[in-house]
């Protein structure tokens, strides 16, 4: 298997990957779906071995430019496990399988009674029980932080920074003056993976898998995308009807049992929760809303300057550099994303990160390369934390 990145450059050459698209089974990896891709944009796709030549063929015919990301995926895929922590237990600088990341919120929670709590918000669709941690020093009337991970399957790098954000809270506690601070003045909430069904799935059957395992009706096709099954112009803008599309929207908003349980987690507690993030992968962007719709929030100019400072702190550790906007001006309009839901819901600091790369490794990023992401995407997080600390309304 091969991942492909071509540019077009007019309306004929996008036509050229959507003729592509219906005539071979693509797995579009940038944008999420082929009825986004639009002329200059850079679009990243995976196909299967025996379609590559055919691939090659019909862009070259076509005079499509395009290169090769990654010329063989199997071997990346074995390349992903390059982390120098070789060990069967949990590792902050490995990506963990669900039974070794649920095993480690008990045990986190257990070694630090006095910070962290662990609770069951609701179950997944193959029953899998959805663990989500609280950290904190206890005082009464805490305001909140909500931070998600792992809403797509295959974007690894995302529980392994929730799990890490974890570590670096309990760690730096009463070491470092601002996580001190923070976890005196706030609570945070952390979920490490919300779409569990699918990561396990990705990590038994297809490493390439995005959405959930949910059953549909009246189709033979799997799952729906969380990140698109929200009540926020839901399956408007960039989300599919069809069950067998990576980006389907589900049968009606909340219709997977997993949106529905942070979606209630959120509504039960809106009178504290002020912050939203919610971790993906990849890109390098810093996003808010809208993504349904190019409206720009009422707060946009805050927006924008928290993201821009952010964005300057993570790239002042290892000169990583993001792009940050409102989303569906910056990358593509997406209808149905937890963080619009949020924002509309009155959490007026709603942000996505998109960690790295920029398509080198794209879904299956390097081991080695945890412990830099992670580092550096702290430094954002601490930063918007801080900055909502100061701005609590």
């Amino acid at each position: 298997q091969k991942v492909f990145r071509v540019i077009p450059q007019n309306d004929e050459q996008v036509e050229v990957i959507n003729s592509l698209a219906s005539s071979i089974q693509v797995d579009f990896w940038q944008p999420d779906s082929v009825t986004l891709v639009r002329p200059k944009m850079q679009v990243d796709f995976r196909v299967e071995a025996d379609k590559c030549f055919e691939v090659e063929d019909l862009l070259k015919e076509s005079g499509l430019e395009y290169r090769v990301l990654i010329d063989n995926l199997q071997a990346a895929l074995d390349a992903q496990f390059d982390s120098k922590a070789r060990t069967t237990t949990h590792s902050y600088e490995k990506y963990n399988n669900w039974e070794t990341i649920a095993a480690w919120t008990a045990d986190i929670a257990a070694q630090n009674p006095d910070l962290v709590s662990r609770s069951v918000i609701g179950e997944t669709y193959e029953g899998r029980p959805m663990y989500l941690l609280k950290m904190g020093k206890s005082s009464p009337n805490k305001k909140a932080i909500f931070i998600d991970c792992g809403f797509h399957a295959r974007e690894w790098i995302s529980p392994a920074f929730c799990q890490w954000f974890v570590k670096e809270a309990v760690e730096t506690y009463g070491k470092d003056t601002v996580m001190t601070t923070l976890l005196n003045s706030l609570d945070f909430y952390v979920l490490p993976v919300v779409n569990i069904d699918g990561y396990v799935y990705t990590w038994t059957n297809n490493r390439m898998w995005r959405k959930t395992r949910s059953k549909n009706a009246n189709s033979y096709c799997i799952g729906t995308d969380p990140n698109r099954n929200f009540n926020a112009g839901w399956c408007t803008l960039g989300a599919s009807k069809n069950p067998c599309d990576s980006t389907y929207c589900g049968s009606a908003p909340e219709s997977e049992k997993e949106t529905k349980a942070l979606a209630d987690f959120i509504r039960d507690h809106l009178s504290t929760i002020k912050a939203y993030l919610t971790i993906h992968s990849y890109s390098q962007l810093l996003l808010f809303p809208y993504a349904y719709t190019y409206k720009l929030p009422w707060n946009y100019k805050e927006l924008n300057s928290i993201a821009q400072a952010a964005s300057k702190e993570l790239a002042s550790l290892y000169n990583t550099k993001y792009t940050y906007g409102p989303a569906a001006a910056t990358i593509y309009p997406a209808a149905g994303g937890s963080d619009d839901w949020a924002f509309d819901e009155g959490i007026k600091y709603a942000f996505t990160f998109e960690l790295r790369d920029t398509g080198r490794y794209g879904f299956v990023l390097p081991e080695s390369q945890i412990k830099p992401t992670c580092e550096e995407t702290v430094l954002a997080v601490k930063y918007i934390a801080n900055y909502v600390l100061q701005h609590l309304y």
